[in-house]
């Protein structure tokens, strides 16, 4: 047995969707998603403007320029989050959400949460804080468990072949 450290699943598909925030083109805050079923990976999105359209980077920030906190106003957003990007890319390919985990790189908003649950995700795990009460309270409700992501139990012991 070789004392080398293995990354447990939740770190594993953590640094996933880490990685896939870096193609973020949001302004304000990067944010990767990673879609899972019985540990493999069925989608990954980050948050940014629609496939073809101008990035904010392009055109600019409306809420950035109104001074909306964040966590208000999603409507006047161009950008899907993350996790919409995850759940439209698995629609896209025909492939089914139900029973499905989500490793997110911050706490899904109102409008995430609510599409989370309806596609059928049994787990949440996140990492950052988002400030929506709204989300927290209606995933509390719901049947989808929420963890926050902790890199303390982050490794396992790698066996011996």
């Amino acid at each position: 047995m070789t004392s080398e450290k293995r990354p447990t699943w939740d770190e594993y598909f953590m640094e996933v969707a880490q990685v896939v925030r870096k193609r973020s083109t949001c302004l304000r805050r990067q944010v990767g998603a990673v879609l899972v079923k019985d540990k493999r990976i069925l989608a990954t999105g980050y948050n940014g403007a629609p496939s073809g359209l101008e990035h904010c980077g392009e055109v600019g920030c409306l809420r950035q320029q109104m001074n909306i906190p964040s966590g208000e106003r999603h409507e006047i957003c161009r950008g899907a989050h993350a996790e919409q990007n995850a759940i439209a890319q698995a629609a896209l390919l025909g492939v089914s959400t139900r029973d499905s985990e989500i490793y997110v790189t911050a706490h899904p908003c109102s409008v995430c949460a609510k599409i989370l649950i309806n596609a059928g995700v049994k787990r949440i795990v996140f990492e950052g804080v988002y400030p929506d009460p709204l989300s927290v309270e209606m995933l509390a409700c719901s049947q989808v468990k929420t963890e926050k992501y902790n890199p303390s139990k982050k490794t396992e012991k790698k066996e011996a072949k």
